[in-house]
């Protein structure tokens, strides 16, 4: 019974956290810039190591070239997401293997 009571409030508390913080100017602000922070994160964590003359370059750029567009077009990180994704599986999957 301790346990479910326990378990039951960790999983409650953070939903009782976040609604003071709902009209925080801080919180809107993160809200706002993170999906685009994330992503230039991503870039360069995972980019720096490609060397340009090598052919497995071509699936992170083209993903990372249709990422950047769509959320460009439409404004959306999970549409961007994935989007890049997706060209990547292909690319690395069927077309350059």
């Amino acid at each position: 019974m301790v346990a479910a009571a326990v378990t039951w409030v960790l999983r409650a508390l953070p939903f009782a956290a976040l609604a003071p913080l709902r009209a925080s100017g801080t919180v809107q602000y993160l809200s706002s810039r993170m999906p685009a922070g994330v992503m230039i994160i991503l870039v360069v964590y995972c980019l720096p190591d490609l060397s340009v003359a090598e052919a497995r370059t071509v699936a992170p750029l083209a993903a990372l070239a249709v990422t950047v567009g769509l959320h460009l077009w439409r404004r959306n990180a999970l549409l961007s997401i994935l989007g890049g994704t997706a060209v990547h599986v292909l690319l690395t999957s069927v077309v350059l293997t």
